[in-house]
Order: C-alpha cells, then structure tokens, then sequence
C-alpha cells in the first residue's frame, strides 16, 4: 500500500533533473499517485513524466506567474483525473545578488515566481479540493526565510520566500473548514541543480560548518517531508512550517 493510492498530484517546477520537484515527483509515485509535472518547456515536462514509476504520469506547459496558465493546467488534470488530491507549488528561482544590486527586473522575477506563483496556482486548485472536501497544498519556502538569507539566494528571495510562509498560514486558516490543508516546508542547504557549481570551496566549507549534521541535504530529503504533508500521515496538521535543514536553525 503506497500512501497516496489513488491520489493526483500536480507538481510545478518538477522537470529539472536533480531538483526537488522531480524527486518529490518520484517518490509521490512510489507511493501510488498520479502526477502532474507542471513546467515551462512542455517536452520538457512530459519526458520527467515519462520517466516517472508507474503508469499515467502527465506533463504540462505552463508558466507559474501567468494565471491563466495556471487555470489551464487545473482544468486539464480535472478534465482527464476528475480531481486534484494534491499541489506542490514548487517553481521557483534565485539570484545571488546583494542588497543595494537587485533591480527591478530582479526583483520581478525572483518574487513572482516564488510568490505569486504559489498565489496563482493555489487559486487554480482550490475549487476543486473545496468541492471534494478534501487537499493537501505543500509550498517551498527555505530557511533564508527564517533566517535572513545568509545561504545563496540574495535578500529578494529570502523576501519572496517569507512571503510564501505568510501566504501559507493565511491559505491553512481560510481553507480549514473545508478540510484543505496548506503547509510550508523551509529546505537548508540542498545539493540541487540551482546551486550545483555555484559555491566555492570557502562558501561550502562555511555552510558545513552552519550544519550540526555536517552534511548538504539531498532533493530526497525533501520528498520525504513533502510526502509527509501530502498524505494522511499529516491529517490534522495545517499552516506548519517545517524546517528540514540538518539542524541549522537549532537556536
């Protein structure tokens, strides 16, 4: 028995090879969903689904920050799923940028698709979990959040990715009474595709030594909290953050 027998999953940002979407992708899966890869490049998309475990799995084009799209790609997976169980607002992007050099483009773009990205396709299911009675809603927001940056993505996404704690909260109180639930999970440090060859030697050994477990975590740490919160296992659990860094935010 998988935990999410029978469950549909739409994951955005989930066609990269090694991040974090893909292996929350693969491991929803394992346990018996069906997947919805949600991402810019449409064969892109479908060929992660393709190389997902079992049968069925679908790709989807569409930009987070367009809300239209987003409404395309609900009513798709209905149009085939007849229901959405699960959305992992995933997509995001970040720049290493110091204060007083973020711009207004990076500013935009960094904000949008973390933020108003998670706004726009959370919209874009909510109907749907209403009417059944029933979702599970999981959002990445990081511990530069909580912590004021200090890993890699510059103050605009520790910004952006606050914003999506608040914005979490405020789904999880609203969403409640029809048994929808909406919680956040805060990654540390995650060997993934955006940060591969991005540090040097120094900046690593500085954030090992920021973590007691003394090691980066794996996109696979994270699917298995975001498989957690997706499932029953989390059933009374809503407007959590939960932090899954090694034990860098022990205070």
């Amino acid at each position: 028995m998988g935990l999410l027998d029978g469950k549909i999953a739409i994951i955005t940002g989930a066609a990269s090879p090694r991040g974090l979407g893909k292996a929350t992708a693969k491991l929803f899966a394992e346990h018996g969903a069906t997947i919805v890869i949600m991402d810019l490049d449409a064969d892109q998309a479908s060929a992660a689904a393709k190389d997902l475990p079992g049968e069925g799995h679908i790709g989807l084009a569409g930009n987070v920050v367009d809300k239209a799209a987003c409404d395309a790609v609900a009513k798709a997976t209905l149009d085939q799923f007849g229901r959405i169980d699960i959305l992992v607002n995933n997509a995001g992007i970040t720049q290493p940028l110091k204060l007083m050099e973020i711009g207004p483009d990076n500013y935009d773009a960094v904000t949008d698709v973390s933020l108003r990205g998670t706004l726009y396709m959370s919209q874009a299911v909510i109907p749907a979990m209403r009417a059944q009675k029933s979702g599970s809603i999981v959002n990445l927001s990081s511990v530069s959040a909580q912590r004021g940056g200090g890993i890699f993505g510059g103050p605009h996404y520790s910004a952006a990715k606050a914003g999506v704690l608040g914005l979490t909260k405020a789904m999880a109180r609203e969403l409640a009474p029809d048994n929808v639930r909406s919680n956040a999970i805060c990654p540390g440090f995650i060997a993934t595709d955006i940060t591969a060859g991005k540090l040097t030697p120094e900046m690593q050994k500085t954030v090992l030594d920021g973590i007691p477990m003394g090691r980066a975590g794996e996109a696979s740490d994270v699917a298995g909290c975001a498989l957690f919160l997706a499932s029953d296992l989390s059933a009374y659990c809503t407007g959590t953050e939960v932090d899954v860094n090694g034990g860098s935010l022990i205070h």
